[in-house]
């Protein structure tokens, strides 16, 4: 009986699918990056159980681009800029198509060693493209959301001595800006804490978390009797982008004996550049921090990378093993099972192994500042237009404004180049007015896709305005 393909299967359906992605990636500006699909279409056009028997792969692929492509939002389209753009680069989707054809798990060193090592390694090359001290610890989550999470975990086991054996006291208390991700949240709400345990402090006026209401703010807690534990900083909200304070922030964390969290997801990359590294000012003395390769260093979905400068906490926290995951090796075979949740490690690694030497620190650092030399370009010209108005400084690559009037009139702006598929963006609510997002990270994007996305806009905002 036949179990699986045959090697002359495989490399005949294998060039198929290398062909069809070259093709997608050199031409998917021709594909509407927005799906026109009612809920529903594509379950319903596939039957409603799996198979008896195994059909043949040339039916898989046709009904994949027959049924599964129209139906797919492209992500990976030089003019997707809703949420924060991201990119699947040709060197990470080869590095991806080799981990699921090795299809190892890097729980332990022993159960695969090029996991961990290289792991080690790419950790240790971003770290100092980041310009971070080499005591911080780095390891590979799937997005920054669990590496948050594991912040937080790691956060409550230095604050409450025992608190593996007797669990975490109700009193503990996380501090973030009003702007932050709500991964905040959701992590201190996966290690059993109330949302009333989360403080969200007012911003400024560049939407910056303020270090003097966080220190009142903790002040004021602990004379009732609560327990400070955690800071979350942001560097590159994902509302506005905005950059907290982090130096300030380090400081008030070593006078009150918190874990400072760093949340550089969408924003840490740019701090490769020599006149953005400011954005880490402090970082270096930060307990943890996250930056996500997925987002804007042109790497496959997922692959966060989480830092921490104190991982005998980390492991703390984590460490539980079992007898039949019980090793003796050389001290320098690291167990990432011990530092995070995750039993089970896919090999994210080789990707941004991949990535990095492919492109190189300097073609990075390149393409990065001219995403953010276009979004201040297209913010210019916004402001210059004026029927719009710009809603946040443009510190990154990302542009926020509206049409000025109606909520109504930006929701049907959003709703008009959504549908048309030309461009796709996302809208947000900020200071109680509905404004649109415009995200440049795409790997492929050029200036002039940008350009035409702000031409295309002008000119439905023209026929809105007409249409009263």
């Amino acid at each position: 009986m036949k179990t699986d393909m045959s090697g002359d299967e495989f490399r005949r359906f294998g060039h198929e699918v290398v062909d069809w992605i070259a093709d997608y990636l050199e031409n998917n500006r021709d594909l509407p990056v927005m799906p026109q699909v009612q809920p529903g279409a594509l379950e319903d056009a596939l039957p409603a159980e799996a198979p008896e028997d195994g059909e043949p792969m040339e039916q898989i692929l046709a009904d994949f681009r027959s049924l599964v492509l129209p139906a797919v939002n492209h992500w990976n389209h030089p003019r997707f800029h809703a949420y924060f753009s991201v990119s699947a680069s040709a060197p990470g989707i080869l590095g991806e198509m080799l981990t699921a054809a090795l299809n190892t798990n890097g729980m332990l060193w022993q159960s695969s060693p090029a996991n961990t090592e290289l792991e080690m390694v790419v950790m240790r090359w971003l770290r100092q493209w980041l310009g971070l001290p080499d005591r911080f610890f780095g390891m590979i989550h799937d997005t920054a959301s669990l590496s948050t999470m594991h912040a937080i975990a790691a956060a409550r086991v230095a604050a409450v001595p025992g608190v593996r054996e007797g669990g975490a006291p109700a009193n503990l208390v996380v501090y973030t800006s009003e702007h932050a991700h709500s991964s905040i949240e959701k992590g201190a709400l996966s290690l059993g804490m109330g949302r009333n345990q989360v403080r969200k402090i007012a911003t400024d006026d560049q939407f910056r978390l303020q270090p003097g209401l966080l220190q009142a703010a903790i002040k004021a807690d602990r004379a009732a009797g609560l327990h400070p534990c955690c800071v979350v900083s942001t560097v590159g909200t994902t509302a506005v982008t905005s950059v907290d304070p982090v130096a300030d922030i380090q400081q008030i964390a070593d006078s009150e004996g918190l874990w400072h969290h760093v949340d550089a997801a969408y924003g840490g990359p740019a701090a490769l550049l020599p006149e953005m590294r400011w954005m880490l000012d402090g970082a270096e003395r930060a307990d943890s921090l996250v930056v996500n390769p997925h987002k804007w260093l042109f790497t496959p979905i997922d692959l966060s990378a989480f830092y921490c400068r104190r991982p005998d906490v980390l492991r703390e926290a984590f460490s539980l093993v079992p007898s039949y995951l019980r090793t003796d090796q050389d001290d320098r075979a690291v167990n990432l099972m011990d530092y995070g949740v995750p039993l089970g490690r896919r090999f994210r690694a080789l990707k941004l192994w991949f990535v990095m030497r492919w492109f190189g620190r300097r073609k990075v650092e390149q393409i990065l500042r001219s995403h953010i030399e276009w979004a201040r370009e297209l913010a210019a010209s916004i402001a210059a237009d004026d029927r719009f108005e710009i809603c946040a400084p443009t510190p990154l690559s990302l542009v926020c404004f509206r049409l000025k009037g109606s909520d109504e009139a930006n929701r049907r702006l959003v709703e008009e180049i959504n549908r048309s598929g030309f461009a796709f963006l996302a809208g947000n609510v900020l200071g109680g007015r509905f404004m649109l997002r415009l995200a440049i990270g795409h790997v492929r994007t050029t200036r002039e896709d940008v350009q035409a996305v702000w031409s295309r806009l002008q000119a439905l905002a023209g026929s809105i305005a007409s249409a009263g």
